[in-house]
């Protein structure tokens, strides 16, 4: 690529990626020390705690087994490992680098958002027994749901689009949507998160995948010195989109 190329490319990723994961990143801060210096002891964030000694008496069984499982599929090293395979796998069976560039985004931005977050947020972990070693992170928000967002849904969305039926393509999306609600339900179970947690973590996870799904699974959307002229009105319109709302 010649060196107008390169830097349209990278004009390009200034305001088609940059721009709207910094905004994405000042509305994640904003909601933080909305639920822990505003609301946190207003209704119905006061309840909080009764849900999560709720849960923590509930504990024992298989319910232990699978939330340990939900858990794990989420867990950082699990997340790249699989990021890793299927974007390979997705780039080797289609020969197209849009489908694994999508994912590795999205999982690449919403860790970042994330990371940044929790350095401005600090939020201690509910006050019962944690199952799992707490990571040196803030408990706002749940970085392996919003990871499991990014990838699972994403990957939902990858194999819908490949679907040759309308069945096949709400199959994949319902199996690989229940992966994050049962990761959200399993940290809290394991006393990782509060409710609230959870919220800033959907918003993270499907707002990343708005994201890059506008920028690199639309077709109509060019990178390089063609691109430059739309790269404004991608990022308007991926910007107007309403982030997916908690499940």
């Amino acid at each position: 690529m010649s060196l107008a190329g390169t830097w349209a490319v990278v004009r390009q990723a200034a305001v088609r990626l940059v721009l709207p994961l910094a905004l994405l990143y000042a509305i994640m801060v904003g909601l933080g020390l909305l639920i822990t210096r505003v609301l946190d002891d207003v209704w119905p964030l006061t309840l909080e705690d009764d849900v999560n000694r709720r849960l923590e008496d509930e504990r024992g069984g298989a319910a232990d087994a699978i939330s340990l499982v939900f858990s794990t599929v989420a867990s950082t090293q699990v997340i790249i490992l699989v990021t890793a395979i299927v974007a390979l796998v997705l780039a080797l069976t289609r020969r197209d680098w849009r489908e694994p560039a999508f994912l590795i985004g999205a999982v690449a931005a919403q860790s970042t958002v994330f990371v940044l977050t929790t350095l401005v947020i600090d939020r201690g972990r509910p006050a019962v027994e944690h199952m799992d070693a707490s990571p040196p992170t803030s408990s706002f928000p749940s970085g392996h749901t919003s990871a499991a967002i990014a990838l699972y849904v994403g990957l939902g969305l990858v194999l819908a689009s490949r679907a040759a039926s309308r069945r096949g393509r709400w199959t994949w999306l319902s199996m690989l949507v229940a992966v994050p609600i049962g990761v959200a339900l399993a940290r809290m179970y394991r006393g990782m998160h509060h409710p609230s947690d959870l919220i800033g973590s959907v918003l993270n996870g499907a707002t990343c995948l708005v994201i890059m799904a506008r920028n690199f699974l639309d077709r109509g959307v060019r990178w390089g010195r063609d691109g430059v002229s739309t790269a404004r009105e991608t990022v308007a319109r991926s910007l107007t989109l309403t982030p997916g709302r908690p499940r």
